[in-house]
C-alpha cells in the first residue's frame, strides 16, 4: 500500500512539474531561460537562489515576468509578458522559485 501511494505521489509530482515546464515553454520562457544553465537570461536555479530569503519572492518574480526588468542580471533586459494571464505568471513564478 505504501509503495502504491509513493508511486502515485511521484507520478502526480512529475505530472505537475511537466505541466509547469510545458507552461514555461508555451509562454516563451525557455527561449531565454533554462532550469540549470544560463542562456540569454539567468537559469531558474539562479533566480531561485537570489530570491530564496525574500518573503515576497513570488510577488517580485511575478512582477518581473509581467512588467519585465532591466539591470537585475546584467545589461540584457527582460521584456514584459503582460499578455500572459495572471494565474499563469503566478504559477510560473512559484515554479521558478522551486528550481533546485
Amino acid at each position: 500500500m505504501r509503495v502504491a501511494l509513493l508511486l502515485m505521489a511521484t507520478t502526480l509530482w512529475s505530472s505537475h512539474c511537466l505541466s509547469n515546464e510545458a507552461l514555461a515553454r508555451k509562454s516563451g520562457c525557455l527561449g531565454c531561460h533554462a532550469v540549470a544553465s544560463t542562456l540569454v537570461g539567468p537559469s531558474f536555479k539562479e533566480v531561485a537562489a537570489r530570491y530564496a530569503d525574500k518573503p515576497d519572492a513570488k510577488s517580485l518574480v511575478n512582477q518581473s515576468i509581467r512588467a519585465g526588468s532591466q539591470g537585475k542580471w546584467g545589461d540584457m533586459a527582460m521584456p514584459p509578458h503582460a499578455h500572459l494571464p495572471a494565474a499563469d505568471t503566478q504559477k510560473l513564478a512559484q515554479w521558478i522559485l522551486q528550481a533546485k
